[in-house]
């Protein structure tokens, strides 16, 4: 359940930096009644178990405190948001609540004028939800509220490791090599990639230029939507060095990231790949495609390793998160069942499933996964936290930039041309 993909200028700033710490409650004071009896059509992207199952659980328990709220529930497979939305919010009856990731995508979203500007109705309790709510912000003005919080590193197959005698994650580029090597040589697929979908492979650029930036770069020319720091192409020089190593397992380009056992996460939970570059929703959406019912005690994680030379900070994180936004029709009851979305119990009930780190505070006990466990403690000791660049800029131009990258990883084109097509795409944003 890949949280999908990418405001003016002016709130990049915001979506740039998502800080995974949450403080407070959430929203546990009682949401705001409806005005009147109204059904919420909800899209969200939790296609498969157990989140299809907890959403829909959700929504009954929220109707039968509120009694006049009833919801008609859609899910919808995660890719294809990026093209449903837009054309829903041209359309006559957009849906009330849709996923959101925040970011470019949120803004150029917000430019429709459907999205509802949540700030007055949430400025009792957003609070609660920490400073990962910034990255829902356009203007400064909350268009969206997230419910979970996230993080990009590695999962592996311990078991898979041990046979290839690899006895620690990696920390350093040099050790990945290496352990990339054993692999091999143990007849193991070393990483699973899901070339087909395209955003998998910006998460490598992403991170070799997280590793190669300083986190001011970072932040000043991802905010200016121009890349001008020779750190860029670097990260583009170290991501065809990598690619030569030839990593993946053969056809990832076909491979689809999410979608049946086939999959790179189905790959990863069926034993047939060691590790796979993903999210902390990874073992969520990998129990769903393997009969394996011991899976989770054959995970583990380790955050991107650091390369060597890079002006990057090693403990800096590639994350985001997912949430929801309002369409104006509906928006005060929208906006209440949000409230009920970071509320402890229901916060406590994300966790369980394992479903991403909940911004409500008083639950990330609730999280079962050790491994989990351990990318949350990450989160917190992590210097910074840079959003998924194709959310952090503006849609045209982050897909540019995932299209440009997708052609490094199918042997096209060059790291000057990545940088090459933000800067052109950004041009042409403005």
């Amino acid at each position: 359940m890949r949280p999908s993909r990418r405001f003016p200028l002016a709130a990049l700033v915001a979506a740039a930096a998502l800080v995974l710490s949450a403080c407070g409650g959430g929203g546990d004071e009682q949401p705001a009644a409806a005005s009147g009896p109204v059904t919420l059509t909800w899209w969200h992207n939790g296609t498969a178990e157990p989140v299809r199952s907890l959403w829909q659980q959700v929504a009954d328990d929220y109707h039968k405190a509120h009694p006049d709220v009833s919801f008609t529930v859609q899910p919808i497979q995660n890719e294809e948001f990026p093209t449903k939305v837009p054309l829903a919010l041209q359309s006559s009856t957009p849906p009330d609540l849709y996923q959101q990731w925040g970011g470019g995508d949120e803004a150029s979203q917000v430019e429709s004028g459907r999205v509802a500007d949540l700030t007055s109705s949430v400025q009792n309790w957003i609070a609660g939800v920490g400073s990962t709510a910034q990255g829902w912000q356009v203007g400064g003005k909350q268009y969206g509220v997230p419910y979970v919080q996230h993080i990009v590193g590695f999962w592996y197959r311990k078991d898979l490791f041990a046979q290839a005698g690899i006895a620690a994650p990696p920390t350093t580029m040099a050790d990945f090599s290496t352990a990339v090597g054993k692999l091999k040589a143990a007849g193991i697929a070393p990483i699973a990639l899901g070339g087909k979908d395209r955003w998998p492979d910006a998460f490598y650029y992403d991170y070799f230029a997280v590793r190669e930036c300083s986190t001011q770069v970072l932040k000043d020319e991802i905010t200016a939507v121009k890349l001008q720091n020779p750190c860029w192409v670097k990260a583009g020089q170290d991501l065809q060095g990598f690619l030569a190593t030839q990593p993946f397992q053969t056809g990832f380009n076909g491979t689809p990231a999410q979608q049946g056992a086939g999959s790179s996460a189905g790959l990863v939970a069926n034993g047939k790949a060691a590790m796979e570059l993903q999210g902390d929703w990874d073992p969520s959406t990998m129990s769903a495609l393997t009969d394996d019912k011991q899976l989770d005690s054959k995970l583990g994680w380790f955050p991107f390793p650091s390369v060597p030379g890079g002006a990057g900070d090693p403990a800096v994180l590639l994350g985001g998160g997912d949430g929801f936004s309002c369409t104006t029709r509906a928006a005060a009851a929208c906006a209440g069942f949000l409230q009920y979305l970071t509320s402890t119990p229901v916060q406590q009930k994300i966790a369980e499933a394992g479903s991403g780190l909940p911004v409500n505070a008083a639950a990330v006990a609730s999280l079962k996964d050790e491994s989990l466990k351990a990318v949350a403690e990450q989160a917190r000791k992590a210097s910074y936290v840079q959003m998924y660049f194709d959310r952090a800029f503006p849609t045209a131009v982050g897909q540019a930039l995932n299209d440009a990258v997708a052609n490094l990883f199918a042997g096209q084109g060059n790291p000057e041309a990545v940088v090459q097509a933000v800067n052109q795409a950004a041009t042409g944003n403005k």
